[in-house]
């Protein structure tokens, strides 16, 4: 058995979309796959890609991202309850949300959001980002509650009961994932990159390797430990630093 991840399918795009349909439907049939968020905001074609995705693979695992909750264009009254939307229609298509178990292998799907821990939004930036526009959420809400809302979620899921653990989110757990080569440019997104929050759970949880998304900077580092990976598909145009392909993280 071997586990693949990726994140960032962005099937809305064609190219992209054409890429996953063309995958093989017998070279998987004993794999993992996980995805770690942002297969598209498009609901329908959320449920088939996944559906499709879990006809090809042992078990598919799922988190869903920001573009997943998007809702400017949908009939869903806001972003939470697209989220329960996407937890009930999962189940209905064999999709696995919650932790799992495998003989000595556990993979733990964990939820999040950003709340400015990795820095503060300049105004630039809440002018171009497309979250503050396509979600909705509920009075009361903004991004830290919604935080706290979302990792509130995996208290129950912080329990070591195998030797090897694989975690995974949408969103980065630690802001020093992300490689020197940056340009000041695009720094201005840390801010709504992650949270410091979903490292503390990963910690508590003995994770031996973490699975993020979100960045659409393809990853390997160890930090104190732990193997972070990043495994973006991404947008089309995105290919220097995404690599167009499953990544085998574990096999047995």
């Amino acid at each position: 058995m071997r586990v693949f991840a990726i994140s960032d399918l962005h099937v809305d795009y064609q190219k992209n979309r054409q890429w996953f349909d063309e995958l093989s439907s017998s070279d998987y049939k004993n794999d993992v796959l996980i995805i770690a968020g942002d297969i598209t905001c498009n609901i329908l074609l959320l449920v088939k890609t996944l559906s499709d995705l879990s006809n090809k693979f042992f078990k598919v695992f799922f988190v869903p991202g920001n573009h997943d909750l998007w809702v400017a264009r949908s009939n869903e009254k806001d972003s939470i309850s697209r989220f329960h939307l996407i937890i009930k229609m999962m189940k209905e298509c064999g999709v696995i949300m919650e932790p799992y178990q495998m003989d000595e292998l556990s993979i733990v799907p964990l939820f999040g959001w950003y709340d400015y821990s990795f820095g503060t939004p300049i105004q630039e930036l809440k002018d171009i980002w497309m979250d503050f526009i396509a979600c909705n959420w509920p009075d009361g809400f903004d991004d830290v509650s919604l935080t706290k809302h979302f990792t509130s979620l995996n208290k129950d899921r912080l329990f070591k009961t195998t030797k090897f653990v694989i975690s995974f989110s949408h969103f980065l757990p630690r802001i020093d994932v992300m490689p020197s080569f940056i340009p000041p440019s695009k720094k201005i997104l840390y801010p709504i990159l992650g949270t410091y929050e979903l490292e503390r759970q990963i910690r508590k949880l003995g994770s031996n390797i973490h699975i993020y998304g979100h960045s659409h900077v393809n990853r390997f580092k160890k930090l104190d430990g732990i193997l972070y990976i990043n495994n973006a598909f991404g947008y089309p145009n995105e290919t220097r630093i995404t690599r167009k392909e499953l990544l085998c993280v574990y096999e047995k």
